[in-house]
């Protein structure tokens, strides 16, 4: 009996109410309970050890870093390390997975391509990419991994059209009997508890952003309300992030009682749609003071109380710029509610006519910034649209609404998308684990022929002699590197590529840890002197060691550098001892300690900053900032 593979899934923590973190709850439970697998989830948005991870039937880690790790990051620094840029390298160590699954927008796995397990773990990489031209962390990583998914049509197209062809669909995933349609008499029922008995409702639930379209869809709305006086709009969504809603409702000239919402409380969960009247109100259920406020990411509606919403409405209308696959599209169709969508990015396959779906018309018009195409929607047309679907012959209506559910069920229900991604698993190899030692056999020191019979033999070579890492005609990263050199990229660049790679990878392995380091230094007083990179700085700070030693006579002094420098410093007797530089110690206050932590040094000098990035001059309030060089 062979073993069991362990999968690791790194995407939105899977209790989060967003499109990622339901996706990510529905496939660990199909996954898990197939009984296949040995399952592990690395959750984005909490901590390793958060107690919320605990409360699973599988494995589950937090990939943030503790907060003392995360003070004195840039904010670029800090947004990568709270997508597991550091803690995933903890997982894979300790779960030692085959295969590794992350789900998330691509721009959170910058770095992880460089990582000594990265397709040596039979990597997967299941994105969302929404507009045109891709982007370029798309491009750079398609050649890179072994398995790369779209959640949309729309970017598996746009990839092959760049000659990516590795690139698949695979669709994020739908519980479908969570969303369902109500019988005539529950939806009254239902209508009449929330005071709608009479009104024509149009929906829309999306998260408060910039790139939904919200004054597209009131000024849509509102043309349509000239011909259907009853016509009520629900924006299901935070009205405190994202678009002022009820600014732009007092200058459109809509009336502010015609545009609903749904409240949620914190305390109790009960819910109630209603006109907008402010956040923070008094829970009428459990009488809980200032416990009710619009729906958001942190606190929403549950599936069943979601459902409930969908079952108010009449039709549902979904513009925005562009998206990765828009769940609530989804949702809607599940609860038989004809979509109106804008018919551009994954929209496209969400409006087609084997979707049950209209298309709305949209302009183009380039994004600040980024350039990236995005679609205005016409709001004439969802107002032509909606009374299309007003004018609608009930058959004829009930017809299209049931295609539509159907169609979620053929193409995102979780026992689709679970079975391909099972198959997906178990087509995979197992994994050895002996990648780690073999990366340590890494030589960047390797000079390659001068004559090679083709271009495939020197690619296939330099893999082996320098990465170790045997690969052949149909590897992504033998086609890459073949179509670089066709591109007019010079063998002599792609050699000295190979020779960095393997020169980081070697590092990373033979740099120990800090705890490491200092297991055995004591309680002494430390200063720690970090001076990584210029031949130049190193020489300069040396000769001020000597000074820096006389003003910190009961300090020992440790400095960080590269080991190519130690010849510089190594006969300083002001100098304890030398030691490997790496990036963690960069982060200030992990080294000198904040909060509980109280860190490793008395003291980290930077004088590198001074001259290589800003300027650092702070130590704990305690260095004495003087120099003498007489």
């Amino acid at each position: 009996m062979s073993k069991k593979k362990t999968v690791l899934i790194h995407s939105n923590f899977c209790r989060a109410y967003t499109g990622f973190g339901k996706n990510k709850k529905n496939i660990l439970r199909y996954l898990y309970q197939t009984g296949k697998y040995n399952i592990v989830e690395l959750a984005n948005g909490v901590g390793w050890e958060d107690p919320a991870t605990k409360l699973l039937p599988w494995e589950c880690r937090g990939s943030m870093p503790p907060p003392n790790e995360m003070q004195g990051l840039t904010p670029e620094q800090q947004r990568a390390e709270g997508y597991g840029l550091k803690v995933v390298d903890k997982a894979i160590k300790e779960f030692k997975p085959d295969v590794y699954i992350g789900i998330e927008d691509i721009w959170a796995f910058n770095g992880f391509h460089n990582k000594p397990w990265w397709n040596k773990v039979n990597t997967m990489i299941w994105t969302t990419l929404d507009s045109l031209p891709i982007l370029p962390q798309a491009v750079e990583y398609a050649p890179k991994v072994k398995n790369f998914y779209v959640w949309a049509s729309f970017a598996e197209k746009a990839m092959k059209d760049m000659g990516y062809y590795n690139v698949k669909t695979l669709r994020g995933s739908l519980d479908i009997n969570k969303f369902f349609r109500f019988n005539d008499k529950k939806r009254q029922n239902l209508r009449k508890a929330h005071n709608l008995s009479n009104e024509y409702i149009i929906g829309f639930v999306f998260r408060n952003q910039l790139r939904k379209s919200v004054p597209n869809i009131l000024d849509g709305y509102k043309r349509f309300k000239e011909k259907e006086p009853r016509a009520k709009l629900l924006l299901h969504t935070h009205w405190s992030e994202g678009w002022d809603i009820p600014r732009l409702l007092k200058e459109k000239s809509i009336e502010p009682q015609d545009v609903l919402t749904t409240y949620v409380c914190n305390k109790c969960g009960t819910y109630h749609v209603s006109p907008f009247k402010g956040q923070e109100h008094k829970c009428g259920s459990c009488g809980t003071e200032k416990s009710v406020n619009t729906t958001n990411t942190g606190r929403g509606v549950t599936d069943a109380q979601l459902n409930e919403i969908y079952n108010l409405m009449d039709v549902y209308c979904h513009p925005f710029t562009s998206g990765g696959q828009e769940i609530p599209i989804q949702e809607a169709k599940l609860t038989e509610l004809v979509t109106l969508v804008t018919n551009y990015s994954c929209g496209e396959d969400s409006c087609s006519e084997e979707s049950g779906g209209l298309p709305l018309e949209w302009s183009e018009y380039r994004e600040p910034g980024t350039q990236f195409i995005k679609a205005s929607t016409s709001a004439s047309d969802i107002a032509h649209k909606l009374e299309v679907v007003h004018a609608m012959a009930e058959n004829d209506r009930r017809d299209l609404e049931k295609k539509s559910r159907q169609w979620v069920i053929d193409n995102f229900s979780v026992e689709v998308i679970g079975k391909k991604l099972e198959k997906i698993i178990d087509e995979m190899p197992d994994v050895d684990y002996d990648f780690e030692s073999k990366s340590l056999d890494y030589n960047p020191n390797y000079e390659p022929k001068k004559d090679y019979a083709s271009n495939e033999e020197f690619i296939i070579d330099i893999y082996k002699n320098i990465l170790c890492d045997d690969v052949d005609h149909n590897s992504q990263g033998f086609k890459h590197w073949m179509s670089q050199l066709m591109g007019g990229r010079s063998p002599n660049d792609v050699v000295n590529y190979f020779k960095n790679v393997a020169t980081q990878e070697k590092q990373k392995h033979e740099i120990p840890s800090l705890e490491d380091l200092l297991s055995k230094e004591g309680k002494d007083k430390k200063i720690a002197i970090v001076i990584p990179t210029s031949e130049v700085d190193v020489f300069l700070v040396n000769a001020l060691l000597k000074n820096l030693k006389s003003q910190y006579k009961k300090h020992n002094l440790y400095v960080f550098t590269n080991p190519q420098f130690y010849p510089y410093i190594d006969d300083n007797p002001a100098v304890y001892k030398l030691l490997p530089y790496n990036p963690t110690i960069e982060n200030q206050l992990l080294m000198e300690g904040v909060g509980d932590h109280e860190g490793y040094f008395d003291m980290a000098f930077y004088p590198h900053t001074t001259t290589q990035k800003s300027i650092c001059y702070l130590h704990n309030g305690s260095n004495k900032n003087q120099f003498s060089l007489r």
